[in-house]
């Protein structure tokens, strides 16, 4: 048994999933629309601009907070990026439990 080989077995596997799937079409139909892309770069900057921030080790102020949430609020509205937002919410969550399984498989190696 290949080890690489099955690493690219389980990609495959994520990518043919229906989660996946409808990840690709939600983005793919956001990005269509002008007014949905635009909306969804600007939200996206504004995210990774936290994100930054944040591994940085700075805390976001509550205002900066209260914005993005109030953002995610307007963003939500747009029905495409609704669709977008929950296919990746679930995409995310079939990743993370797979990320899981392989690491608490392999945890009693380390033990």
């Amino acid at each position: 048994m290949n080890v690489y080989d099955k690493a690219h077995e389980l990609t495959k596997a994520l990518k043919e999933s229906d989660e996946a799937k409808e990840l690709k079409a939600a983005l793919q139909a956001a990005r269509n629309d002008p007014d949905a892309k635009r909306m969804m770069e600007d939200f996206r900057e504004k995210q990774s601009g936290l994100q930054q921030k944040m591994m940085a080790g700075e805390q976001p102020s509550p205002e900066e907070m209260e914005m993005m949430n109030k953002l995610y609020e307007v963003v939500t509205l747009n029905p495409l990026l609704q669709r977008s937002f929950d296919a990746e919410r679930r995409f995310s969550v079939v990743f993370d439990d797979v990320t899981r399984i392989v690491t608490e498989s392999l945890r009693e190696i380390m033990e």
